[in-house]
């Protein structure tokens, strides 16, 4: 079976994971712009919890990025997505309890994040970066080039 020429699997998987973060952290900010309210919501979980939320969550997408880019399907795209949410879910518990807060309060705002606006963003995020990823790989994209750069046996 021919299948076509695109991107690199490694390439393509790191552009949609770059995107990913890139996008999330964009989409939270207009997103605590908009509802005027912060990402996690109890203060006594400090900065830590967000910090292994994102990171745990764009470590999760890139490795489930990957093989979702090596199948060349689209739906692939969904576990993706739902992979990147468990694990922002787990890194804000896991982030939380080491940093010092009590497990429930941790719990408890990992499912204030999973009701909001805010798990909606993250979702739509990664499934959009994930089908770009898979779709640069199938495609036959490369670099843009001027008329006259082109070999005539490519036309």
């Amino acid at each position: 079976m021919d299948q076509p020429v695109g991107v690199a699997a490694p390439i393509a998987a790191f552009f949609a994971t770059v995107g990913f973060a890139a996008l999330a952290i964009c989409g939270f900010g207009f997103t605590s712009l908009l509802t005027n309210t912060d990402v996690l919501s109890a203060p006594d979980l400090g900065q830590g919890a967000g910090i292994a939320a994102m990171l745990l969550s764009g470590v999760v997408f890139a490795g489930t990025e990957y093989g979702a880019v090596r199948r060349r399907r689209y739906p692939a795209a969904a576990w993706v997505m739902i992979a990147t949410i468990a694990a922002y879910l787990l890194g804000v518990v896991v982030g939380g309890v080491l940093g010092g807060a009590d497990a429930a309060a941790s719990l408890g705002v990992a499912g204030e994040f999973a009701l909001s606006w805010y798990a909606l963003v993250l979702g739509a995020t990664a499934a959009a970066a994930a089908w770009a990823g898979i779709a640069l790989h199938r495609t036959r994209a490369r670099r843009p080039e001027w008329p006259w750069e082109r070999d005539e046996d490519d036309e």
